[in-house]
Protein backbone atom coordinates (compact mmCIF):
# COMPACT_ATOMS: atom_id res chain seq x y z
CA UNK A 1 0.00 0.00 0.00
CA UNK A 2 1.74 3.30 -1.31
CA UNK A 3 1.18 5.89 2.15
CA UNK A 4 3.00 8.28 0.56
CA UNK A 5 3.82 9.65 -2.71
CA UNK A 6 7.12 11.76 -4.16
CA UNK A 7 6.06 14.96 -5.77
CA UNK A 8 8.88 15.51 -7.82
CA UNK A 9 9.28 14.31 -10.92
CA UNK A 10 6.03 11.91 -11.91
CA UNK A 11 6.29 11.15 -15.58
CA UNK A 12 8.63 12.06 -18.30
CA UNK A 13 8.38 12.46 -21.82
CA UNK A 14 9.86 14.75 -24.70
CA UNK A 15 9.50 18.03 -24.39
CA UNK A 16 9.02 19.50 -28.37
CA UNK A 17 8.09 22.77 -29.06
CA UNK A 18 7.12 22.94 -33.07
CA UNK A 19 7.29 26.42 -34.24
CA UNK A 20 9.26 27.06 -37.19
CA UNK A 21 11.62 29.75 -37.36
CA UNK A 22 10.24 31.47 -40.21
CA UNK A 23 6.85 31.44 -38.64
CA UNK A 24 7.94 32.67 -35.45
CA UNK A 25 10.19 35.39 -37.47
CA UNK A 26 6.95 36.82 -39.44
CA UNK A 27 5.17 37.15 -35.47
CA UNK A 28 7.34 39.58 -34.42
CA UNK A 29 8.92 41.43 -36.75
CA UNK A 30 7.09 44.06 -38.46
CA UNK A 31 7.01 45.65 -42.19
CA UNK A 32 9.39 49.05 -40.48
CA UNK A 33 11.84 45.95 -39.19
CA UNK A 34 10.68 46.85 -35.59
CA UNK A 35 9.75 44.21 -33.07
CA UNK A 36 5.80 43.13 -32.06
CA UNK A 37 5.05 41.33 -29.97
CA UNK A 38 3.49 38.10 -31.36
CA UNK A 39 0.42 36.53 -31.36
CA UNK A 40 -1.12 32.78 -31.20
CA UNK A 41 -2.94 34.05 -34.55
CA UNK A 42 0.59 34.18 -36.38
CA UNK A 43 0.80 30.76 -36.30
CA UNK A 44 0.73 28.83 -39.54
CA UNK A 45 -2.49 27.12 -39.51
CA UNK A 46 -0.91 23.53 -39.23
CA UNK A 47 0.02 24.14 -35.86
CA UNK A 48 -2.27 24.44 -32.31
CA UNK A 49 -0.47 26.41 -30.17
CA UNK A 50 -1.02 28.39 -26.78
CA UNK A 51 1.64 31.83 -26.20
CA UNK A 52 1.88 32.61 -21.97
CA UNK A 53 2.84 36.42 -22.53
CA UNK A 54 4.20 36.52 -18.90
CA UNK A 55 7.05 34.72 -19.87
CA UNK A 56 7.14 35.45 -23.87
CA UNK A 57 6.87 31.31 -24.28
CA UNK A 58 5.06 29.83 -27.22
CA UNK A 59 4.73 25.98 -27.99
CA UNK A 60 2.63 24.16 -30.49
CA UNK A 61 1.84 21.23 -31.66
CA UNK A 62 2.03 19.87 -35.18
CA UNK A 63 -1.79 19.09 -36.62
CA UNK A 64 -2.21 16.26 -39.62
CA UNK A 65 -3.83 17.20 -43.09
CA UNK A 66 -7.11 18.63 -42.75
CA UNK A 67 -7.17 17.47 -38.65
CA UNK A 68 -10.42 18.60 -37.82
CA UNK A 69 -12.71 16.18 -36.66
CA UNK A 70 -15.43 17.62 -35.08
CA UNK A 71 -16.25 20.82 -33.92
CA UNK A 72 -19.59 22.42 -31.79
CA UNK A 73 -19.86 25.49 -29.78
CA UNK A 74 -21.65 23.94 -26.67
CA UNK A 75 -23.71 26.32 -24.11
CA UNK A 76 -20.60 27.00 -22.28
CA UNK A 77 -17.57 26.96 -24.99
CA UNK A 78 -16.04 26.14 -28.19
CA UNK A 79 -15.49 22.24 -28.18
CA UNK A 80 -13.06 20.99 -31.02
CA UNK A 81 -11.23 17.89 -31.56
CA UNK A 82 -8.00 17.43 -33.58
CA UNK A 83 -5.94 14.99 -35.32
CA UNK A 84 -2.08 15.97 -34.88
CA UNK A 85 0.75 14.34 -36.61
CA UNK A 86 2.43 12.76 -33.39
CA UNK A 87 0.41 13.03 -30.75
CA UNK A 88 -2.91 11.73 -31.27
CA UNK A 89 -6.18 13.28 -31.06
CA UNK A 90 -6.37 16.37 -29.25
CA UNK A 91 -9.51 17.91 -27.21
CA UNK A 92 -9.73 21.28 -27.61
CA UNK A 93 -12.00 24.38 -25.89
CA UNK A 94 -11.91 27.45 -26.34
CA UNK A 95 -8.66 27.37 -28.53
CA UNK A 96 -6.97 25.86 -25.73
CA UNK A 97 -5.38 22.08 -25.46
CA UNK A 98 -6.66 19.81 -22.51
CA UNK A 99 -5.26 16.35 -23.86
CA UNK A 100 -3.72 14.53 -25.89
CA UNK A 101 -3.89 10.57 -26.73
CA UNK A 102 0.05 10.60 -26.54
CA UNK A 103 0.70 12.05 -23.12
CA UNK A 104 -3.02 12.18 -21.31
CA UNK A 105 -2.08 9.46 -18.75
CA UNK A 106 0.88 11.96 -17.32
CA UNK A 107 -1.66 14.27 -16.08
CA UNK A 108 -4.57 12.39 -15.53
CA UNK A 109 -3.11 9.16 -13.58
CA UNK A 110 -1.36 11.54 -11.19
CA UNK A 111 -4.70 13.59 -10.42
CA UNK A 112 -6.39 10.21 -9.81
CA UNK A 113 -4.18 7.64 -7.80
CA UNK A 114 -1.87 10.20 -5.91
CA UNK A 115 -5.36 11.02 -3.81
CA UNK A 116 -6.55 7.46 -3.93
CA UNK A 117 -2.94 6.26 -2.42
CA UNK A 118 -2.79 8.29 -0.07
CA UNK A 119 -6.64 7.35 1.46
CA UNK A 120 -6.33 4.42 3.18
CA UNK A 121 -9.55 3.20 2.03
CA UNK A 122 -11.28 5.02 -0.22
CA UNK A 123 -15.37 4.11 -0.71
CA UNK A 124 -16.90 6.84 -1.85
CA UNK A 125 -15.68 9.70 -4.05
CA UNK A 126 -16.60 13.30 -5.76
CA UNK A 127 -15.11 14.40 -8.92
CA UNK A 128 -15.72 17.91 -10.11
CA UNK A 129 -15.06 18.46 -13.67
CA UNK A 130 -12.52 16.43 -16.02
CA UNK A 131 -15.80 15.51 -18.44
CA UNK A 132 -13.11 14.13 -20.74
CA UNK A 133 -13.91 10.69 -18.19
CA UNK A 134 -10.27 10.17 -17.60
CA UNK A 135 -10.04 10.59 -14.17
CA UNK A 136 -13.17 9.08 -13.08
CA UNK A 137 -11.78 6.02 -15.36
CA UNK A 138 -9.00 5.74 -12.80
CA UNK A 139 -10.76 6.28 -10.03
CA UNK A 140 -12.89 2.82 -10.47
CA UNK A 141 -10.10 1.06 -10.80
CA UNK A 142 -9.31 0.81 -7.12
CA UNK A 143 -11.48 -2.09 -5.91
CA UNK A 144 -12.64 -0.61 -2.56
CA UNK A 145 -14.96 1.71 -4.50
CA UNK A 146 -18.20 1.90 -3.94
CA UNK A 147 -19.76 4.96 -5.83
CA UNK A 148 -18.88 8.10 -7.34
CA UNK A 149 -20.35 11.19 -8.34
CA UNK A 150 -18.88 12.95 -11.29
CA UNK A 151 -19.85 16.59 -11.76
CA UNK A 152 -19.92 18.73 -14.32
CA UNK A 153 -21.00 21.36 -16.24
CA UNK A 154 -21.33 21.36 -20.07
CA UNK A 155 -22.66 17.69 -21.30
CA UNK A 156 -21.23 18.29 -24.78
CA UNK A 157 -17.98 17.60 -23.44
CA UNK A 158 -18.45 14.12 -22.07
CA UNK A 159 -20.48 13.33 -25.17
CA UNK A 160 -17.65 14.41 -27.39
CA UNK A 161 -15.43 12.49 -25.37
CA UNK A 162 -17.31 9.44 -25.43
CA UNK A 163 -17.26 9.36 -29.52
CA UNK A 164 -13.73 10.54 -29.89
CA UNK A 165 -11.46 9.54 -26.88
CA UNK A 166 -13.48 5.33 -26.14
CA UNK A 167 -10.54 4.45 -24.38
CA UNK A 168 -11.70 6.38 -21.15
CA UNK A 169 -14.87 7.93 -22.35
CA UNK A 170 -16.90 4.78 -21.33
CA UNK A 171 -16.16 5.55 -17.37
CA UNK A 172 -19.90 6.37 -17.05
CA UNK A 173 -20.84 2.81 -18.05
CA UNK A 174 -19.94 1.41 -14.91
CA UNK A 175 -22.66 1.30 -12.15
CA UNK A 176 -20.70 2.78 -9.42
CA UNK A 177 -20.60 6.02 -11.87
CA UNK A 178 -22.93 8.58 -11.28
CA UNK A 179 -23.19 11.68 -13.89
CA UNK A 180 -24.92 14.72 -12.26
CA UNK A 181 -25.15 17.52 -15.28
CA UNK A 182 -25.04 20.29 -12.98
CA UNK A 183 -22.80 23.84 -11.43
CA UNK A 184 -20.02 21.72 -8.97
CA UNK A 185 -20.25 24.58 -6.29
CA UNK A 186 -23.92 24.56 -6.00
CA UNK A 187 -23.99 20.38 -5.67
CA UNK A 188 -21.19 20.91 -2.84
CA UNK A 189 -23.24 23.56 -1.18
CA UNK A 190 -26.32 20.98 -1.55
CA UNK A 191 -23.96 18.02 -0.01
CA UNK A 192 -24.19 16.41 3.52
CA UNK A 193 -21.76 16.98 5.73
CA UNK A 194 -18.77 14.49 6.13
CA UNK A 195 -20.08 12.46 2.98
CA UNK A 196 -16.94 12.03 0.81
CA UNK A 197 -13.38 10.47 1.21
CA UNK A 198 -11.79 11.54 -1.24
CA UNK A 199 -12.71 14.70 -3.35
CA UNK A 200 -10.77 15.09 -7.17
CA UNK A 201 -11.38 18.83 -8.64
CA UNK A 202 -10.28 18.49 -12.26
CA UNK A 203 -11.33 22.07 -13.14
CA UNK A 204 -10.60 23.91 -15.88
CA UNK A 205 -8.28 26.94 -15.65
CA UNK A 206 -9.93 29.72 -13.32
CA UNK A 207 -8.69 32.73 -16.02
CA UNK A 208 -7.12 33.53 -19.35
CA UNK A 209 -4.33 35.72 -19.61
CA UNK A 210 -4.53 38.26 -22.81
CA UNK A 211 -0.87 39.37 -24.94
CA UNK A 212 -1.04 42.35 -22.94
CA UNK A 213 -0.36 39.93 -19.40
CA UNK A 214 -4.20 40.85 -18.15
CA UNK A 215 -5.78 38.30 -16.33
CA UNK A 216 -9.54 37.61 -17.11
CA UNK A 217 -11.24 35.72 -14.75
CA UNK A 218 -13.70 32.53 -15.99
CA UNK A 219 -16.63 30.85 -14.75
CA UNK A 220 -14.35 27.91 -13.06
CA UNK A 221 -12.62 30.51 -10.66
CA UNK A 222 -15.58 29.89 -8.20
CA UNK A 223 -13.94 26.49 -7.52
CA UNK A 224 -10.71 28.40 -6.01
CA UNK A 225 -12.11 30.81 -4.05
CA UNK A 226 -11.51 29.99 -0.56
CA UNK A 227 -15.83 29.85 0.55
CA UNK A 228 -15.86 26.65 -2.24
CA UNK A 229 -12.73 25.25 -0.91
CA UNK A 230 -14.50 25.61 3.01
CA UNK A 231 -17.18 23.70 1.65
CA UNK A 232 -14.77 20.75 0.00
CA UNK A 233 -13.65 20.41 3.55
CA UNK A 234 -17.15 20.35 5.37
CA UNK A 235 -18.35 17.52 2.89
CA UNK A 236 -14.98 15.42 3.55
CA UNK A 237 -15.12 12.36 5.59
CA UNK A 238 -12.70 12.96 8.57
CA UNK A 239 -9.18 11.87 7.23
CA UNK A 240 -10.46 12.57 4.12
CA UNK A 241 -8.33 13.68 0.51
CA UNK A 242 -9.14 16.82 -1.62
CA UNK A 243 -6.91 16.62 -4.85
CA UNK A 244 -7.29 20.31 -7.07
CA UNK A 245 -6.18 21.25 -10.42
CA UNK A 246 -2.95 23.52 -9.13
CA UNK A 247 -1.59 25.12 -12.35
CA UNK A 248 2.23 25.41 -12.97
CA UNK A 249 5.05 26.88 -11.25
CA UNK A 250 6.45 28.20 -14.22
CA UNK A 251 4.37 31.24 -14.67
CA UNK A 252 4.57 34.27 -12.55
CA UNK A 253 0.09 34.54 -12.99
CA UNK A 254 -0.07 31.02 -11.60
CA UNK A 255 2.65 31.43 -8.71
CA UNK A 256 0.45 34.15 -7.07
CA UNK A 257 -2.65 32.01 -7.22
CA UNK A 258 -0.99 28.89 -6.09
CA UNK A 259 0.43 30.05 -2.66
CA UNK A 260 -3.35 32.02 -2.42
CA UNK A 261 -5.01 28.51 -2.85
CA UNK A 262 -2.60 26.71 -0.24
CA UNK A 263 -3.60 29.46 2.33
CA UNK A 264 -7.19 29.02 1.51
CA UNK A 265 -7.09 25.07 2.00
CA UNK A 266 -5.14 25.85 5.54
CA UNK A 267 -7.75 28.54 6.70
CA UNK A 268 -10.59 26.15 6.46
CA UNK A 269 -9.09 23.59 8.28
CA UNK A 270 -7.06 21.37 6.27
CA UNK A 271 -4.13 20.53 8.37
CA UNK A 272 -1.05 19.02 5.34
CA UNK A 273 -1.37 20.36 1.77
CA UNK A 274 1.16 20.03 -0.86
CA UNK A 275 2.23 20.83 -4.35
CA UNK A 276 3.03 18.25 -6.77
CA UNK A 277 4.11 18.45 -9.94
CA UNK A 278 3.15 16.76 -13.24
CA UNK A 279 5.65 16.72 -15.97
CA UNK A 280 3.58 16.60 -19.61
CA UNK A 281 5.05 17.55 -22.84
CA UNK A 282 1.59 19.02 -24.63
CA UNK A 283 1.61 21.88 -21.51
CA UNK A 284 2.68 25.10 -21.55
CA UNK A 285 6.51 25.10 -20.13
CA UNK A 286 6.22 20.79 -20.30
CA UNK A 287 4.48 21.04 -16.66
CA UNK A 288 1.49 21.36 -14.14
CA UNK A 289 0.75 21.25 -10.64
CA UNK A 290 -1.71 19.21 -8.36
CA UNK A 291 -2.75 20.68 -4.77
CA UNK A 292 -3.44 17.84 -2.25
CA UNK A 293 -5.37 18.27 0.94
CA UNK A 294 -5.22 16.29 4.05
CA UNK A 295 -8.57 16.87 6.36
CA UNK A 296 -6.87 14.83 8.84
CA UNK A 297 -3.07 14.17 8.11
CA UNK A 298 -1.83 10.89 9.81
Amino acid sequence: MLSSVSFSVVAIFLFVTLLQPSALQAAISSDNGAVDKPSVNDLPSKYLGEFEPSIGFYQSLELAKKSLLYSKQSKYQFIEVHQSKFYGKVLVLDGVIQLTERDADSYNEMMAHIPMFQHRNPKRVLVIGGGDGYVLKEVLKHQSVEHVDHVDLDEDVIRTCETYFPQWGDAWKDPRAHLHICDGAQFVRDTPDQFYDVIIQDSSDPWTVDDDGVMNPLPSGVLYEEDHICQLHRILKPNGILNIQGESFNLPTSLGEIISWRRNMEHCGFTRTRYGSISISSYPTGQIGLLLAEKDAY
